[in-house]
């Protein structure tokens, strides 16, 4: 059998046209049993794999403060007060990392949304700028990580982007779209029914293969190891 199962995305269902505490307390157990547990131990086997990929990612299982993201959502600074995710996210993020925002591998999980994701998300100012200057200076090595195979047959680039090229670049440059990206990630899609499958672990590592291209340009370029 494989490490998630229909009744994770049940669940994940089930909360979101119930959003509120008294009736995930009620069915905490059953988050434990169904979403949590099963996470933790995919978790746990993706470790030995991925650091065949590199020793630089970290598959951490514990239930706080490692790979897994907590299922209570920071409603400090939003207008939507629910108070728990509908999705389950899993961050490999790299070892030299304080928080997401830095190079790694991400599993997504959501009733009708599974993906997983490569790459850097939200850099700030400083680390963005430095990744866009070693697009510019490596061209053919960035054209070889995100436009040629395996990566362009499996992933599709993150599209949020600058209206235009950022400030000190040159806007006719031939790479502009991709100097424009806000976020510098890859995402490869899949089912509900691939998530389930038993071979969804070699499935996910096989996913990281193909996406290690990017991951090590973007480590390179931010000056940590591979």
């Amino acid at each position: 059998m494989g490490y998630f199962t229909p009744e994770l995305f049940a669940f994940l269902k089930q909360l979101k046209r119930n959003n509120n505490r008294d009736w995930f307390n009620k069915n905490k157990e059953r988050y434990i049993e169904e979403v949590q547990q099963p996470a933790l131990e995919f978790v746990s086997a993706v470790g030995p794999g991925l650091r065949k990929i590199s020793q630089n990612f970290l598959a951490d299982p514990r239930p706080v403060g490692g790979s897994l993201f907590r299922i209570y959502r920071d409603t400090r600074f939003s207008k939507d007060k629910t108070p728990y995710k509908t999705h389950v996210g899993i961050n490999f993020h790299h070892r030299a990392a304080k928080d997401v925002h830095s190079p790694g591998f991400y599993l997504h999980l959501e009733p009708g949304e599974v993906f997983v994701g490569a790459g850097i998300w939200h850099p700030d100012t400083k680390a963005a700028t430095t990744i866009r200057e070693a697009i510019v200076e490596r061209p053919a090595v960035w054209r070889k990580a995100v436009h040629a195979a395996p990566f362009s047959k499996s992933y599709r680039l993150s599209t949020e982007s600058l209206v235009r090229a950022p400030r000190g670049f040159d806007p006719e440059h031939p790479l502009v779209d991709d100097l424009r990206l806000k976020d510098f990630i890859g995402i490869r899609d899949f089912g509900e029914k691939t998530a389930t499958s038993e071979r969804f672990l070699a499935t996910f590592l096989d996913a990281c293969k193909e996406a290690a291209g990017l991951v090590r340009f973007l480590c390179e370029a931010l000056g940590v190891q591979y």
